[in-house]
C-alpha cells in the first residue's frame, strides 16, 4: 500500500527545495570550482608524476609528463586575497610548477578580481584565453530529457572521440566519471564527462565532431548529463562553457557566473 508523505517529511521537502531556489551565484561558483578542483585530482591519479597542489591562496594542477603536461597545468587562484596574500599564492604557484620542470602553465582567475589580475600583468603574464563559469540547480533544468541514440559509456572510446592523444590519462579510474557517447551514422561523434564531487555535477568535455555540429546532439548529451545527474542525487551542476557553447548551457538552464581568465606567465604559451 502506497502511503503519503507526512507533514513533516513534506516540510522537509519544501525547505530542500527552497534553498536550492536561493542558492546564490557565489555559492554556485564555489562549488563549481570546487568540483573542477576535485576532477584535476581525480586525472593527477591516473597520470605519471602528477599531483594537485592546494596551497595557501591557489590550487595548482602539476601535470609534468606525457600527454598529459600539454592539457592540465592550470591553477586556481582564489578570490578577495589581500595584496601579501596574493603575492605569496602567485608565487607559491610558480614554485610548484617550477619544482614539477612545468614552464608553461595557465594562470586561472575570475574576472571580478581586478587585484589579482593587476598582480599578474605587472609580473608580466599575459592574458591567454577565456571560459565561462557557469551553473545551475538541477531543479531549474530547462529542457526534457532528449530521445536519442547512445552508443556504449566506454572510456576509450570516449578518448577517441574526443580527439585526444593516445594514451592521455591511461590509469585514470573509468568508475569514477560519467560517459556519454552519440553515434550518428554509425560512428561515435559527440561526447560528454560528467564528475560528481558531493552533491554538485562537473560536465566536462562536450564536443562535437565538426561534420556533425548543428544537429543538436552537444545540446542533447548536456540534458542527458543533467537528468542523470538529478538522478543520482545531484543538487547543482557546473561547466566551464567557451564562448561558442554559452548559448547551450543557458537554453538548458545554466547561470552566468562570470568569466575564468586563464593568463600565462613570461614568455610562455597557456599548456604544454
Amino acid at each position: 500500500m502506497l502511503h503519503e508523505p507526512s507533514a513533516r517529511g513534506r516540510d522537509h521537502d519544501v525547505v530542500e527545495l527552497a534553498e536550492m531556489s536561493a542558492l546564490t551565484d557565489s555559492d554556485l561558483y564555489t562549488r563549481g570550482a570546487e568540483t573542477m578542483l576535485a576532477a584535476w585530482e581525480e586525472y593527477a591519479r591516473g597520470a605519471a608524476d602528477a599531483a594537485v597542489r592546494r596551497l595557501p591562496g591557489v590550487t595548482a594542477g602539476v601535470f609534468p609528463c606525457g600527454p598529459e603536461r600539454a592539457f592540465y597545468n592550470n591553477a586556481l587562484l582564489e578570490r578577495d586575497l589581500g595584496a601579501a596574500e596574493r603575492a605569496d599564492a602567485v608565487e607559491a604557484m610558480e614554485a610548484a610548477y617550477a619544482a614539477g620542470g612545468v614552464k608553461r602553465f595557465a594562470a586561472w582567475v575570475h574576472e571580478s578580481d581586478a587585484p589579482m589580475r593587476g598582480d599578474l600583468e605587472q609580473r608580466g603574464y599575459t592574458l591567454q584565453e577565456t571560459t565561462r563559469a557557469m551553473g545551475m540547480a538541477l531543479d531549474d533544468i530547462r529542457l526534457p530529457r532528449p530521445e536519442i541514440e547512445l552508443a556504449p559509456a566506454d572510456w576509450s572510446e570516449y578518448l577517441r572521440a574526443s580527439r585526444f592523444p593516445p594514451g592521455l590519462l591511461a590509469g585514470a579510474d573509468p568508475a569514477r566519471f560519467h560517459v556519454l557517447v552519440a553515434p550518428l551514422d554509425g560512428q561515435n561523434v559527440a561526447v560528454a564527462l560528467a564528475f560528481d564531487h558531493g552533491s554538485d555535477c562537473g560536465i566536462y568535455n562536450v564536443g562535437t565532431l565538426e561534420h556533425a555540429r548543428r544537429r543538436g546532439l552537444g545540446t542533447a548529451l548536456t540534458t542527458i548529463a543533467l537528468h542523470d545527474a538529478r538522478d543520482r542525487g545531484c543538487e547543482t551542476a557546473s561547466v566551464q562553457s567557451t564562448e561558442m557553447a554559452e548559448g547551450v548551457y543557458a537554453a538548458a538552464g545554466f547561470r552566468d557566473l562570470g568569466r575564468f581568465l586563464e593568463y600565462g606567465p613570461p614568455g610562455a604559451i597557456v599548456a604544454g
